[in-house]
């Protein structure tokens, strides 16, 4: 005659429904942003991949006015990542801007999905354009990440509409604020980046950062100024001190609050010096 075991059945049937309220709970752990860090570093910080262009400018150094517009010819420009989704390039370029930058790569881990329509859409309407690379040197080497970089939206062609790459390099999003490095092992990092990329693209990179980022990361190292042009973020009236060693800015993020896309740029200098560097 058989055994009828109702009770152990009632049992496995409300293990088992803990165990898949257990796991939903898990996956939803884990679709939070900043859930990717959580086991290495602070629950709070955001996912990996997401880290965008000034992100950490308003919380370090504050944010002032606009620019009071001066008699030096600027010319508009923005830069942009995923955040901004599919940009609309015919608005932007009847604003006035004429040229943009598209975060490409992060790290090893992260291309934009919005490359392309980006990249390709900024082009399409007139702008020169080029691409940008957002660092994180405690995860790879420099060399690594500029192959990296190049080898997914970062290379350069002389066609006189693309801009040499960008060395994002500023504030870690993710844990210390520079990257657990020494001053000198930073502007070994910097170093190994930057002389990859000329050796791969025939180009110096441009190096995107904040005076008081490079100043507490680098011991405000001013080894570079000569090779690599200096894009500098300040949201203020004016661009303020700049980093060891550069006399002047070639780009300035003044604000991340500009019309239709939020971060926007002056070029020190009218159109034909874009159309300079971009050359070469």
């Amino acid at each position: 005659m058989p055994v009828h075991r109702s009770g152990s059945t009632k049992s496995r049937r409300s293990r088992l429904a803990a165990a898949g309220t257990l796991l939903a709970a898990l996956s939803l752990l884990i679709a939070l942003p900043g859930a990717s860090n959580a086991a290495g570093g602070d629950p709070t910080a955001p996912a990996r991949g997401s880290a965008t262009m000034g992100m950490g400018v308003v919380a370090h150094d504050g944010k002032g006015g606009l620019p009071v517009e001066g008699r030096a010819a600027q010319t508009e420009g923005v830069d942009v990542s995923s955040h901004q989704g599919n940009v609309a390039w015919s608005t932007l370029w009847n604003s006035g801007v004429k040229w943009a930058y598209t975060k490409a790569t992060e790290g090893t881990y992260y291309t934009n999905p919005y490359f392309a329509q980006q990249y390709n859409g900024s082009y399409n309407v007139g702008m020169i354009r080029g691409s940008y690379h957002f660092a994180t040197p405690d995860t790879t080497s420099g060399a690594t990440q500029a192959n990296y970089f190049v080898d997914h939206g970062g290379g350069w062609s002389k066609d006189g509409k693309t801009l040499p790459g960008v060395l994002d390099i500023e504030w870690n999003p993710y844990g210390a604020q520079c990257y657990g490095k020494t001053a000198a092992q930073m502007v070994a990092w910097i170093r190994d980046f930057v002389n990859t990329y000329k050796a791969r693209t025939g180009r110096d990179a441009v190096i995107y950062t904040a005076t008081s980022w490079w100043k507490d990361c680098t011991g405000n190292n001013g080894g570079f100024a000569t090779t690599n042009p200096l894009w500098v973020a300040r949201y203020n009236t004016t661009v303020g001190e700049l980093p060891a060693g550069w006399g002047f800015y070639t780009i300035w993020q003044y604000t991340s609050s500009g019309p239709t896309v939020g971060d926007h740029n002056h070029f020190n200098g009218a159109l034909d010096r874009v159309q300079a560097l971009a050359n070469g």
